[in-house]
């Protein structure tokens, strides 16, 4: 376990025991590690996925491009279990070296051409569709904010939500250093949107849809358990604003639910496969 007088080797060596909540998936090594093939569906958009904030900008973009008008958006959603491991297997891996969540495949072309991380996954779809980025002189700050959003959250999740909610044991250095970046990246959002309707200006887009996602579980509360007040968010009053803003639109709704397989029952939707899917949900 660890310990407050813990000196680092001179090489450093795996030990799976000291690895908290994750320990029986992490390996500090690459590759897949059993033979499983992805299913296929009928669209020509297929989504590996889980709603987690990051698998959930994915799910969102997508059914906001239907919501929008664009038939060609349909898709086909499968879970990817991370808990038990299916991210290592082959066909996830041939689509993602990476083995994270969410991968897309697009069919809708000659060839089939796979998108992995999720910043890559909007700017696919947006320039594909022509919708949720900007192609006049605003591009360029609705780019700056979708990549401050990428950059951003391994401080969230990897640095606050691990050390505050999942490492096997509690340590104020880590804690404190990632609450306060957690806290800074929330007050750059809410200073931006005490002058600004959207992170990227007048218009909603990638940027937004790529953020909402792992900041409005704080403002909700749904996520790391007592973060919200852990971390004072009821502060960042236009961040909170605009949280509530973005929640209320039917395709964030229906986005957040895809790929879910934990809460009220009502509230899941393991697979997606068309509009159908939704009938009886919680939206």
């Amino acid at each position: 376990m660890p310990n407050a007088d813990y000196t680092p080797p001179e090489v450093w060596s795996h030990d799976a025991e000291n690895g908290g909540k994750f320990a029986s998936i992490n390996r500090p090594t690459a590759g897949a590690r059993e033979d499983k093939e992805l299913p296929l569906g009928k669209h020509d958009f297929q989504l590996y996925s889980l709603a987690t904030p990051n698998g959930v900008k994915a799910t969102i973009m997508l059914e906001e491009l239907l919501e929008a008008g664009h038939s060609g958006a349909e898709y086909d959603a499968w879970t990817i279990d991370i808990g038990n491991g299916d991210q290592f297997g082959s066909g996830f891996v041939d689509l993602n070296p990476n083995s994270k969540i969410p991968t897309l495949l697009d069919r809708s072309g000659e060839k089939p051409v796979r998108v992995f991380e999720s910043g890559a996954i909007l700017m696919h779809l947006a320039e594909k569709f022509g919708a949720f980025l900007p192609t006049d002189h605003t591009r360029a700050e609705v780019l700056s904010w979708l990549f401050w959003q990428v950059g951003s959250a391994p401080f969230i999740g990897g640095g606050f939500g691990h050390f505050y909610a999942y490492a096997p044991e509690k340590y104020e250095y880590p804690i404190n250093r990632y609450a306060m970046e957690t806290k800074r990246l929330f007050d750059v959002a809410d200073k931006r949107l005490e002058r600004s309707q959207y992170l990227g200006g007048d218009e909603y887009t990638v940027a937004d849809i790529a953020a909402f996602p792992w900041i409005a579980p704080f403002v909700f509360g749904g996520i790391y358990g007592e973060a919200r007040k852990f971390l004072s968010i009821h502060e960042y009053e236009h961040v909170d604003r605009w949280v509530k803003a973005i929640a209320e639109r039917p395709a964030v709704k229906r986005g957040r639910i895809v790929n879910k397989t934990w809460g009220e029952e009502d509230e899941q939707l393991r697979e997606r496969h068309s509009a159908a899917d939704f009938e009886g949900k919680a939206l």
